[in-house]
């Protein structure tokens, strides 16, 4: 016999004016709810790889065990300038890439979040979060940090933190003064309340820029949680999963997605 599902998926397309493209998101809600006002809302860029990973599975799994929180998820599909759109709003890459990340920032905020607010009937949304992959990653972070009234939680899975101002290759480059994001966060001041999850796989990527014996995803996301950690966000705040077989690729995301879950949205009483 098979098992009623216990999430509702629903597809949305919206026209951005901020984007002048439809956006596609993939709504998963869940069914038994007791009120809208117990939901809490979890924005997942690159929602196109949700159905790769069989996210709806994930989530069943997670409600029938009651080990989460109930969640809206939404997964929003990235559009064919994805290298455009996602990265720093304040500040393109050394190759222009991300010169659309303040318009999808817009797009979240002031197009995607109020439709389905308006849609799934949310006047008021306990907390909110956004999660991202590679890239996507990166800009979900970027997001949360730079509107945390906005946001309470980012997650980023093998994020992009080496998004730099200047190619590496270039005389003068510096980790230390070039990673666009490193910068923003020693650059801004802590915000109470936020809170943090990195995933790495030891096989996400083989370069080794200095030459430690690190990959640089690993050696990335460590310095940045350090530039975190220097704000004053405590081991509470920030959580890091390091998968020794993990790679850079939706399998290691899948694997990863469930950890990430019960450590944002545990259900009271696990």
């Amino acid at each position: 016999m098979v098992k009623e599902s216990l999430i509702l998926i629903e597809n949305l397309e919206i026209p951005s004016l901020h984007l002048d493209r439809v956006v596609r998101v993939d709504c998963y809600l869940p069914v038994n709810v007791a009120s809208p006002d117990d939901l809490e809302l979890l924005l997942i860029n690159d929602g196109q790889d949700l159905q790769k990973m069989n996210f709806e599975s994930i989530m069943n799994k997670l409600y029938e065990s009651g080990s989460i929180r109930p969640v809206l998820c939404v997964g929003i599909h990235c559009g064919v300038e994805r290298k455009m759109e996602y990265g720093t709003a304040s500040e393109a890459d050394f190759k222009g890439r991300g010169a659309k990340a303040a318009k999808y920032t817009r797009f979240i905020l002031e197009e995607l979040i109020p439709l389905v607010q308006e849609t799934y009937h949310l006047p008021r949304i306990r907390q909110k979060s956004f999660a991202g992959f590679s890239l996507g990653g990166l800009s979900a972070l970027d997001i949360v940090w730079n509107h945390p009234q906005e946001f309470s939680l980012a997650a980023v899975f093998s994020g992009s933190l080496w998004w730099r101002s200047k190619d590496q290759y270039e005389e003068g480059y510096d980790d230390d003064s070039d990673r666009i994001m490193h910068q923003l966060i020693r650059k801004g001041a802590r915000q109470r309340g936020l809170k943090f999850f990195f995933e790495c796989g030891m096989l996400d990527e083989q370069k080794d820029r200095n030459q430690n014996g690190i990959i640089d995803s690993i050696d990335d996301t460590m310095d940045l949680i350090e530039e975190l950690r220097d704000k004053g966000y405590s081991e509470n705040d920030i959580e890091f999963l390091l998968l020794e077989d993990g790679k850079h690729d939706v399998a290691t995301w899948g694997r990863a997605f469930p950890v990430f879950l019960k450590w944002a949205f545990p259900k009271i009483g696990n």
